[in-house]
């Protein structure tokens, strides 16, 4: 059942293609747009001799067409929501325990995270354009977590204990998943000048808000994840912290967030420096996800 199963981790990564195929779509769409309506003007002001005649049925073809666009771009996205989340619950399942145990599992849970923060990012302030940043990074990890030893091993003994498991991981997705949304808004910012301006960008304002608002979701949901964290360490190992390297690679990260949080309430930090702020916020956190294969410690088979 379980080889069965991870077919629709196969399926997700198609579904989250066909969802950056129709973002990538959606954004030249409105670019051509922009540009005929540009072309349209100029032949407006040239005079009533040169006036062009109007074509309503192709003017109004091209908003229903983005329209469509824009619906399956977020129909894939829930697709690819619902099928990880379908192999999640077989997977726990057949475990007994919250896909959190291994480095496949962890990979698959970031993903769902990913997926949840930006469909409710992408909801609440109606950004389809974070998609073409967040939407890659999810299908490298689930290509990562498709290559992966995907068997179903009895858990060691620091890890029985499915409460502080599944709460300690839990918090972990969410906040790495927001991480990922601040920094496609960051992303988006730094490139805003470089890119095509008939683009459907949002305004760089906008995009530094929504850095900042993903970066409040991250912090607390970290700082949670440490102290639970340190709570089944002691449990676990009977110490509450031990400077392992998965324990500083996380500390790094809540200290950089923390950090930009700060500059930015106490010295309202915006703009490049609060961009690369949340690109390096998020780099540290592939480093504590990746980082114990380089380091080992007592975090290694995770």
């Amino acid at each position: 059942m379980l080889e069965s199963a991870e077919y629709l981790v196969t399926a997700t990564v198609v579904t989250v293609l066909l969802a950056l195929l129709c973002g990538i779509a959606l954004a030249a769409s409105s670019r051509n747009r922009a540009v005929a309506q540009t072309r349209s003007r100029a032949k407006v002001s040239v005079g009533a001799g040169d006036f062009a005649p109007v074509q309503p049925k192709a003017e109004a073809a091209a908003p229903a067409r983005s329209s469509s666009l824009s619906w399956w771009a977020t129909g894939f996205q829930v697709a690819a929501l619902v099928l990880l989340t379908t192999y999640i619950g077989i997977r726990m399942s057949i475990t007994g325990h919250g896909p959190f145990s291994n480095q496949h599992e962890f990979a698959v849970a970031f993903v769902w995270g990913i997926l949840l923060v930006n469909l409710f990012f992408e909801m609440r302030f109606r950004i389809r354009m974070l998609s073409l940043v967040v939407l890659p990074v999810a299908a490298v990890l689930l290509v990562y977590a498709l290559g992966l030893d995907t068997g179903v091993k009895p858990l060691i003994p620091a890890l029985q204990n499915n409460l502080l498991l599944t709460l300690h991981v839990g918090f972990a997705i969410i906040a790495y998943g927001a991480a990922c949304v601040s920094f496609g808004a960051a992303v988006l910012y730094l490139l805003h000048p470089v890119l095509p301006k008939r683009l459907p960008l949002p305004r760089q304002d906008v995009l530094d808000d929504v850095g900042y608002r993903a970066a409040v979701v991250t912090f607390p949901l970290l700082t949670i994840m440490i102290v639970l964290g340190s709570v089944w360490a002691n449990t676990a190992w009977g110490r509450y912290w031990g400077w392992d390297p998965k324990e500083t690679a996380a500390l790094v990260t809540w200290l950089v967030y923390g950090a930009f949080l700060h500059v930015r309430v106490v010295r309202n930090w915006r703009g490049r420096q609060a961009a690369w702020m949340l690109v390096i916020g998020f780099v540290t956190v592939l480093f504590a996800y990746f980082g114990n294969h380089f380091f080992g410690g007592l975090h290694s088979y995770a």
